[in-house]
């Protein structure tokens, strides 16, 4: 299998089971070797095995230039012929990440248990060298990009969370982390386009800025490297539907009672913020609810006029109000208000993200229903869009857009827990964009919406892996996403921008090394850098069980793909 690769070293010392010395042949001095995936044979246990790992570092020795005399002579005539270049010896440092054993029929997994003798030869690795270490895989396998400074596609791996074949068995929750410009949302949609080719797999997105669901309409695709990302998913058999602020219906009281205290409908009768703006929305939604009106009519002028007929009853307002003097303040605000106005600019647009007969609708219960019903063979993507764009003429802000993600959460839970109950796994895999801004670590004590979220946020990620209910995380910081969450990640993609500060610090602590594959990691550059589109280059460094060829969990490192071409043809997705 080998015979046909190229040669670049040979095993150094000293050596280990983890960091293997590479004596760098003459043949290879003066190629690329920093990332490039090598391979080499040894016998273990009477049986041949083959090792793999990324060249992380190159040395270049020459112990005449370190000697001081010879460094006197190289000052004044820059090179002395017989030791300069002649006498250079260049080691590189070779991570290993997974081992195979030359089965009767094919390769198995195993591990390094000794350490190859000196002068073993290490080759590099080619495709086909990696077709048939993984040819009972193939099925499986899924390409994002190339193996980091080189040619060979890296094979992953993305299995559904059910039981079976292809089944991981169990959920895994992503992180995907790297400045804005990294990359980060186009791998997103690459790894969603690998988990929509399972039929019994639900995917989920929840999209603050609309990105997403932009890129389902058909024959989109934005921004440089523009996937048709609703096409594929129509060509692998999932149905996408998009459903906006403007389609979506809110299905709780509680909803309402909390958008009401958001909105500027008390505000604009003398009632800040705080303990009796609560009172207030409470038992307004407490005598609306007695009086049968339903809340997907709020939105009807007959809905509104017995709420303000509420408001002026004296008894309701000695709930909230125990002064004679506010009271008083309250009840002249009304009486002095244009009910007309306040109908149409604080009622009605908070009011219409209640209503049931707009075009499309469906509530956020029905939608997770059908989205997530075991009766369906072939489960579909929704995409929810939360962006601002699409609140026009409705009661619409970061607080209430975090409201809405709080309700999805509690309902996604809560579908998951009785699927649990009846002895069903859920297997469905929900995307969260701009996660920094959902789970931060630090929040402002007064933000209570906010609060909440994280909170909801928090216990999902605890709790519902169990239930076959995994999460993707797409954040641009790593130091500021919560430690609860990150804590419960088993897959890791590391895009540029996290190579200092604060950043580096939380990347070590996760990576729990300040070794080789750091360094390299540090050796990513800034996609735009490059002279044009066409060259930038994603890089990213993936930990976790993602791969074949990282059984031990060491770090892999990928350069994703930049042409949408590029990623169907690989994947057979034309």
């Amino acid at each position: 299998m080998l015979a046909q690769t190229e040669r670049l070293g040979v095993v150094g010392s000293p050596s280990s089971t983890t960091h293997l010395a590479m004596d760098v042949l003459g043949c290879a001095v003066g190629r690329k070797l920093v990332g490039e995936l090598a391979i080499f044979q040894f016998l273990q246990d009477g049986a041949p095995h083959f090792a793999l790992g990324q060249i992380t570092e190159v040395q270049l020795r020459n112990i005449w230039h370190e000697d001081p005399t010879m460094r006197s002579l190289v000052r004044q005539r820059g090179r002395v012929e017989a030791v300069s270049e002649r006498q250079d010896t260049h080691l590189g440092q070779m991570v290993l990440s997974a081992v195979f054993k030359a089965g009767v029929k094919h390769y198995e997994p195993s591990i390094l248990g000794t350490v190859p003798s000196t002068g073993t030869t290490i080759h590099v690795v080619t495709d086909e060298v990696l077709q048939e270490l993984l040819q009972p895989y193939q099925d499986q396998i899924f390409y994002l990009g190339h193996v980091y400074g080189s040619t060979p596609k890296l094979p992953l791996w993305f299995k559904h969370f059910g039981r079976g074949p292809d089944g991981a068995g169990e959920a895994y929750h992503i992180g995907i982390f790297g400045k804005t410009g990294s990359g980060k949302s186009v791998l997103a949609k690459m790894i969603l386009t690998a988990y929509a080719r399972y039929p019994q797999m639900a995917l989920l997105v929840i999209d603050p800025q609309g990105e997403f669901a932009r890129d389902m309409k058909p024959g989109a695709g934005s921004g440089a490297f523009a996937l048709p990302l609703g096409d594929v998913m129509r060509k692998l058999g999932k149905k996408p539907v998009v459903l906006t602020v403007r389609n979506l219906v809110l299905d709780r009281w509680e909803l309402f009672e909390k958008i009401l205290y958001e909105s500027k409908f008390f505000e604009r009768l003398t009632m800040p913020k705080g303990e009796n703006r609560e009172a207030a929305c409470s038992i307004l939604s407490e005598k609306l609810q007695k009086a049968k009106i339903k809340l997907t009519d709020l939105h009807k002028r007959a809905s509104f006029d017995q709420a303000w007929n509420l408001l002026q009853d004296e008894k309701i307002q000695k709930v909230f109000y125990r002064s004679e003097a506010s009271r008083n303040r309250f009840q002249d605000a009304i009486a002095e208000s244009n009910i007309e106005e306040f109908y149409r600019e604080y009622w009605s647009p908070a009011a219409e993200l209640f209503r049931e007969d707009r075009p499309q609708a469906r509530s956020v219960e029905r939608a997770l229903q059908w989205l997530l019903s075991p009766e369906n063979h072939q489960r579909s993507v929704l995409v929810i869009d939360l962006s601002k764009e699409q609140g026009s003429g409705l009661l619409w802000n970061d607080r209430i857009q975090s409201l809405v993600i709080k309700r999805l959460l509690e309902g996604l839970t809560q579908i998951a827990e009785n699927f649990y109950k009846n002895d069903q796994y859920l297997n469905t895999l929900v995307v969260i964009d701009e996660a920094h801004r959902l789970a931060p670590r630090e929040l402002p004590r007064e933000d209570e919406a906010a609060h909440q979220v994280r909170s909801a946020l928090i216990d999902a990620v605890r709790t519902t892996r169990k239930y076959g209910l995994g999460w993707l995380f797409i954040s641009q910081t790593l130091s500021s996403l919560h430690s609860e969450i990150l804590q419960q990640f088993r897959i890791f993609f590391f895009g540029f921008g996290l190579g200092l500060g604060q950043e580096f610090q939380a990347l070590r602590q996760l990576v729990g090394s300040s070794g080789p594959s750091l360094d390299l990691y540090q050796l990513f550059r800034d996609p735009h850098s490059a002279f044009d589109i066409s060259s930038r280059q994603y890089s990213f460094m993936t930990v976790g069980p993602v791969s074949p060829l990282s059984f031990s969990g060491t770090p892999l490192f990928l350069n994703a793909f930049n042409r949408k071409e590029d990623f169907l043809a690989a994947n057979g997705l034309m």
